[in-house]
């Protein structure tokens, strides 16, 4: 079978990773059957319980449908999963996948844009100081890596202050994406987390309600990060379509 055996500490967890590796490469494809919880417990050489632990979390995560009586079936990712599987699907064997990519930075540019008009509406003193704040201490890095952690932290002041559940979750899922790649993305993005005079505009426009001058600047600070990487993306691409020809 297509399963290595588990070793680390948490058998349930290493079985949903590998089955959730297999749905997103394609190895398990919408509609198949799983084994069963027998097969599945003996290839991976786990107890059934972990088994049957993994099973739930990928039928929570909209990757298997289970059926009482019936064999657990595979279902379409794209159909029924949510933004959680990004962070899987960023990287694949290894290697970014580039599609994914700028699929990401498109949702980034579109929802920061809405989140910042959002706060801009319902901006309190205490939230406005928050953002100020957020941008200082993003003023006071000079480390790549580290002004994207204070990108993402000012950033989460903006979620905060738009008072949305749905945007902090899906802010949630987009950051825990984001940031297994910040070293490697710390040269490219310094083009937008080094414009602290942007950052700052922003958080005064959000602290006046100014909901257009606040999408704007967001627009403008979000265009930054995805012209640089869109570049990269570019010539990456061109790079490899090359060595295959």
């Amino acid at each position: 079978m297509m399963f290595e055996p588990i070793a680390r500490k948490s058998a349930s967890t290493e079985v949903f990773d590998q089955i959730t590796a297999r749905v997103l490469g394609g190895d398990l494809a919408a509609g198949e059957a799983l084994p069963s919880e027998r097969r599945l417990a003996e290839a991976f050489g786990v107890s059934r319980p972990a088994v049957r632990e993994a099973i739930q979390k990928l039928a929570q995560a909209g990757l298997v449908e289970v059926r009482q009586g019936d064999a657990t079936s595979v279902r379409d990712f794209r159909q029924h999963g949510g933004p959680e599987l990004l962070s899987q699907l960023l990287i694949r064997g290894g290697e970014p996948d580039w599609a994914v990519v700028r699929s990401v930075l498109e949702a980034r540019r579109m929802i920061g844009v809405q989140v910042a008009r959002l706060a801009a509406d319902r901006a309190t003193e205490k939230s406005a100081a928050a953002l100020r704040e957020a941008v200082d201490h993003l003023a006071s890095d000079t480390d790549p890596v580290a002004q994207q952690v204070a990108a993402l932290a000012f950033w989460e002041r903006v979620v905060d202050t738009a008072d949305s559940i749905a945007f902090r979750l899906i802010f949630n899922s987009l950051r825990n994406a984001y940031e297994p790649t910040m070293t490697a993305m710390a040269a490219v993005m310094v083009a937008e987390v080094g414009r602290t005079d942007l950052y700052h505009q922003l958080a005064d426009a959000i602290a006046a309600h100014d909901e257009v001058r606040a999408a704007h600047t967001a627009t403008t600070l979000l265009d930054l990060g995805t012209a640089a990487v869109t570049a990269v993306i570019d010539t990456l691409q061109q790079h490899d379509s090359e060595k295959d020809t």
